[in-house]
């Protein structure tokens, strides 16, 4: 590692995780640095996703390790409550309270979590939902909002507790065709704005655009990991590149 790299912040190594007798990850080793864009890619069912919750300890792995800054992932609470404070996470389904307003929503986690005086996350909710361009919509309800309006109130709620990662699992793969532009702007300019992202999407342009590397999931493993410009160039199989020009198409 040059002396300019920054050291790995997410480290997985022999990562296994099996649902019954189906073993969707088969033994992961990688490590994300900070300040890095990776976009992952892949079948559905070929754990990328399972990678993610992994991650976040959503799902428990039965086997390898994952630290994060150099502690493990584990079932100790205190020690997960302040990593998943430092990783974030935007879901497919959004995932916001339907009884609480997008500007609640966003001054939930901060108050409890980091003990935020209510007017100081309220500011920095109004400036977030501004940054996403919600600020006129802090004081609905996510039903009165689109998908695409939902997905950014998200990605606020997540930047609220001032994460040095976010994972985002499949992020516009529930939206309709028209609001994923408005999606993958925020993600663009969060990513221009040097936050560490780990993306599980579908989205190739994305993928080539924004990515610092681009990772290809094949039935729990890693079968490709390389900078955009190769993996899209060389696609290291007939597999691979069958997958990019399906998704391309």
């Amino acid at each position: 590692m040059s002396s300019s790299e920054p050291a790995p912040y997410i480290v997985c190594t022999d990562v296994r995780k099996a649902f019954g007798s189906h073993e969707v990850l088969k033994g992961v080793s990688t490590q994300f640095r900070t300040g890095e864009v990776t976009v992952i890619i892949g079948a559905s069912g070929s754990g990328k996703s399972t990678l993610l919750r992994a991650i976040n300890r959503l799902e428990p792995h039965d086997s390898g390790s994952i630290t994060i800054d150099g502690v493990a992932v584990g079932d100790d609470a205190a020690t997960l409550q302040r990593q998943r404070s430092e990783v974030g996470m935007v879901f497919q389904q959004f995932n916001l309270f339907g009884h609480l307003t997008v500007l609640d929503n966003l001054t939930l986690a901060p108050r409890r979590v980091r003990r935020t005086p209510r007017s100081q996350a309220r500011e920095q909710a109004m400036a977030l939902l501004a940054r996403v361009g919600m600020q006129d919509h802090a004081h609905k309800y996510p039903w009165q909002l689109s998908g695409g309006q939902q997905q950014r109130v998200a990605i606020a709620r997540a930047l609220a507790m001032a994460p040095k990662v976010i994972l985002f699992d499949e992020p516009t793969s529930a939206l309709d065709p028209e609001m994923v532009q408005e999606v993958l702007d925020v993600m663009r300019e969060l990513a221009h704005g040097g936050m560490t992202m780990i993306v599980v999407t579908h989205e190739m342009g994305f993928a080539r655009e924004v990515a610092d590397r681009v990772m290809f999931f094949d039935q729990g493993c890693i079968a490709h990991d390389a900078p955009p410009a190769e993996f899209f160039a060389n696609p290291g199989s007939e597999r691979i590149r069958a997958f990019i020009r399906r998704m391309s198409a």
